[in-house]
């Protein structure tokens, strides 16, 4: 999942505030904690507190028992990727906003990869869902792909 390639520029610095050693990953369980619940955000510098404040906000609000632990993040995560492609950003531009929008770094490459991946995928549900008749699944699926090619 390309949630797992996707790493803080910054973590050094929030390792700091926090007083432990931290994953650089962002979507580590240590990390995910510590910038849920362990982070002193005084602390921060501007840019940064804006960072890991849109962070929490677009990958870590739900309502699940096991938040942060509970998988939502990674998901919501993977989707905001392919929503950006949708509106027409190409993998470096999306790169590009991740790290200014939450200061995550992800390679360009790694973004085509998954970007690649989940057009399979989208694929397979659109053959699937026309072998079980289920045209709508199918005319969904062939917009997404339409969108995630373009």
């Amino acid at each position: 999942m390309i949630a797992t390639k996707a790493r803080f520029r910054h973590a050094r610095r929030l390792e700091r505030l926090v007083g432990y050693r931290l994953p650089d990953q962002a979507f580590h369980g240590a990390t995910l904690e510590a910038v849920s619940s362990r982070l002193d955000y005084e602390h921060l510098d501007h840019t940064l507190h804006d960072q890991m404040i849109r962070f929490i906000h677009s990958f870590l609000k739900c309502r699940c028992k096991d938040t942060p632990m509970c998988g939502c993040p990674e998901r919501k995560f993977g989707r905001e990727i392919l929503e950006l492609r949708e509106n027409g950003l190409d993998h470096r531009q999306i790169a590009g906003y991740l790290l200014e929008e939450y200061g995550i770094d992800l390679y360009p490459a790694d973004l085509l990869s998954y970007l690649e991946d989940s057009v399979h995928v989208l694929e397979a549900i659109r053959d699937i869902s026309c072998l079980k008749n289920r045209a709508n699944l199918a005319a969904s699926a062939a917009e997404h792909i339409s969108l995630l090619e373009r």
